[in-house]
């Protein structure tokens, strides 16, 4: 069987390459390394904004368990206060779902002849990567920031929490004006 050309490496290489040639894929184009490293960072900071979500939810869930006992007939109402942190912290874990989802929905350059001509692929591509990068420092200071608190902790920290939420928002904001056609 070893004499067999259903398995010859060269044809069937040079298929695949004019194949992807055609699609205008190149594998070990810079370009298209930039392009799935940029799909790989904004993966993995979602999967951190996950994390941070589940421990803020986590934490809510806690906190409702302390705080919020069942109604009787003495105290038929939660305390106020204690409802109104509750649903900040629900809110909070809301926020941070939406960051997340807008992070995975982020757009990627074409691999457009026309958007060629219009800019820099391999800059624009670095520059996309650069704020990837941000992003994920950004998220994995807010991760660390709130594993290791309680839920008490976080309702007195929200503005702390709430500005790595609006960095992060504004990293994303200096993304898309990457991406605009000059």
């Amino acid at each position: 069987m070893s004499g067999s050309s259903f398995y010859d490496a060269g044809p069937i290489k040079q298929l695949a390459v004019n194949l992807f040639y055609g699609w205008g894929y190149n594998f070990y184009r810079k370009e298209n390394q930039l392009r799935t490293d940029d799909l790989l960072v904004r993966s993995k900071v979602s999967g951190l904004l996950g994390t941070v979500r589940a421990r803020v939810e986590t934490a809510e869930a806690d906190y409702r368990r302390e705080f919020l006992p069942p109604p009787s007939r003495a105290h038929p109402f939660p305390p106020a206060d204690a409802l109104r942190n509750a649903q900040s912290l629900e809110r909070l874990a809301g926020e941070i779902g939406a960051l997340g989802s807008q992070i995975d929905t982020q757009p990627v350059p074409e691999n457009d002849l026309i958007l060629r001509r219009l800019r820099d692929e391999d800059t624009t591509l670095e520059a996309l990567l650069d704020c990837d990068h941000r992003l994920v420092g950004q998220a994995e200071l807010l991760r660390s920031m709130l594993a290791a608190h309680d839920a008490a902790w976080m309702v007195q920290n929200l503005p702390v929490i709430h500005e790595g939420l609006h960095a992060i928002a504004e990293t994303l904001r200096s993304r898309q004006g990457i991406l605009l056609i000059p």
